[in-house]
């Protein structure tokens, strides 16, 4: 016969159980959740900043690069992060053989393009994977060992350094280029020495200006010439 619940002690419990209970007051609290920690959104990344990287390219290929570049960053995926790319030129001036002029813009920094990106794994393969492209511009992770050239780490240009460049070439004055050079014979094609033949002695393509020696009453003088007053002889 099982003995009824009154009959059973606080000390048969104890004993049953194998327990001894602690006080209430030594329990830990369930903790509480702030409401306004609990709704708190994640810590979200700092955006990453877009800045300008100079990338230098084969010789004459600037605007190749610059065309296969846009088209891979949009198949790449990373548009988002390559969002400029420029080819820094000033207006010039080409004087043909026959004296007429071309208009043609002259490259700033030859062999270079500058490229405003997001820096990370992705848009740096994407640069470097480009045809045509040699390298970032920046400084030489030196290896420990071996003598092996090591890995570039692309430098972003500073605000004056891009502030510099750009105003160089809208500021800069259109140069004439000229396919002269000392001791080319010429033809004087307009002006008061108009037919007579001579060799260039001086080529001024700030002035679009040259010098040459004409001969004049049988005795070689100098002359200064406008680029539009002559032509090249063969």
């Amino acid at each position: 016969m099982f003995p009824s619940v009154s009959a059973v002690s606080d000390s048969d419990l104890d004993v049953q159980e194998g327990l001894e209970l602690p006080p209430a007051e030594a329990l830990d609290p369930a903790p509480v959740l702030d409401p306004a920690v609990a709704d708190a959104p994640e810590a979200k990344e700092k955006p990453q900043v877009a800045r300008w990287y100079a990338v230098q390219v084969a010789s004459s290929c600037e605007k190749k690069v610059k065309a296969t570049l846009e088209q891979r960053a949009v198949t790449l995926g990373v548009d988002s992060r390559i969002l400029e790319i420029e080819i820094p030129q000033t207006p010039g001036m080409k004087l043909k053989k026959d004296g007429s002029r071309q208009s043609i813009e002259e490259k700033v920094f030859p062999g270079y393009v500058l490229v405003r990106m997001v820096l990370d794994e992705d848009t740096m393969m994407a640069v470097r994977s480009t045809p045509n492209v040699i390298n970032f511009v920046g400084a030489e992770d030196r290896r420990a060992t071996g003598k092996a050239r090591g890995h570039i780490k692309p430098r972003p240009l500073s605000r004056d350094e891009v502030g510099r460049i750009f105003k160089r070439a809208a500021e800069k004055k259109p140069v004439v280029k000229v396919d002269l050079a000392e001791g080319d014979q010429i033809l004087v094609t307009a002006g008061p020495f108009k037919d007579f033949q001579g060799e260039v002695i001086e080529v001024s393509g700030e002035r679009s200006k040259l010098k040459a020696l004409l001969s004049i009453f049988g005795r070689e003088t100098p002359v200064e010439l406008e680029f539009s007053q002559i032509s090249k002889q063969n």
